[in-house]
């Protein structure tokens, strides 16, 4: 007789800061057996588990962390086994976050899944740089694309579109692509277009870096991730936000 089978629950922790946890997503990660977590999950989100509960870093980088193929198995595998597993993912897992990869590999192999929303370093990291992606100052309309596409590393194709669409262009995992993403992106917007470049969005680290489109790659060069890119009318619209606050 098969023993009992546990679930999986792919939950959003949030841009950095540990507060910015949804309530149900807390409650989770203190119920759970077995937290597989990653790189940009917030750290003080691990101290709400209970004792006795099984962490595993599965945190990708750039060029390293384990596969994907590796993450959905080990899933699976605890639940399997009988246990509660919270796969904690930074922002939202359904924003470029893969968390529908995970889900439908659990359901394939008849493990109960929920996917529980966080707030997305899209949205979040502007917010906390007083970057306002809607506004009736003068941004109607805003775009998110992802600064790296699966296959082949280059920015994504629909990028410049976008850009000549909508009012602010919001660009999540920008750096590695930025010389070409700031190109196409002035090509569309003009050169001059403001943009702020959110580094550690969320965080006590926060940095927020603002040039013209055509001169963002050069303003951030050296610096590493997590970043988010806005350009355009909501770049704009940083200063009034603040006050002229630097």
């Amino acid at each position: 007789m098969a023993g009992p089978r546990g679930r999986v629950h792919i939950v959003g922790a949030g841009p950095g800061d540990p507060e910015l946890l949804t309530l149900k997503a807390a409650r989770l990660i203190s119920e759970a057996d077995v937290i597989l977590y990653d790189r940009l999950a917030p750290p003080g989100a691990l101290s709400l588990a209970r004792g006795g509960a099984i962490l595993v870093d599965v945190g990708k980088a750039p060029g390293r962390g384990p596969a994907q193929d590796l993450i959905n198995r080990e899933l699976v595998r605890h639940a399997e086994a009988g246990r509660v597993v919270v796969r904690l993912k930074g922002g939202d897992p359904l924003v470029f976050g893969r968390g529908e990869e995970e889900c439908s590999y659990a359901l394939s192999r008849g493990i109960p899944c929920e996917i529980v929303p966080g707030v997305s370093s899209a949205t979040g990291a502007p917010t906390c740089a007083g970057i306002p992606l809607g506004s009736r100052w003068g941004s109607s309309s805003f775009a998110v694309v992802t600064g790296r596409t699966a296959a082949s590393g280059s920015p994504a194709p629909s990028l410049g579109a976008l850009a000549r669409a909508a009012d602010t262009l919001v660009v999540m995992m920008p750096l590695s692509n930025l010389g070409a993403i700031a190109s196409e992106a002035s090509s569309a917007m003009g050169a001059g277009a403001p943009a702020a470049l959110v580094l550690n969005g969320c965080t006590a680290a926060q940095r927020v870096i603002e040039a013209p489109i055509s001169e963002i790659a050069s303003a951030a060069a050296g610096l590493g991730p997590p970043a988010v890119l806005v350009a355009g009318a909501g770049a704009a619209l940083r200063r009034r936000v603040l006050g002229g606050a630097p």
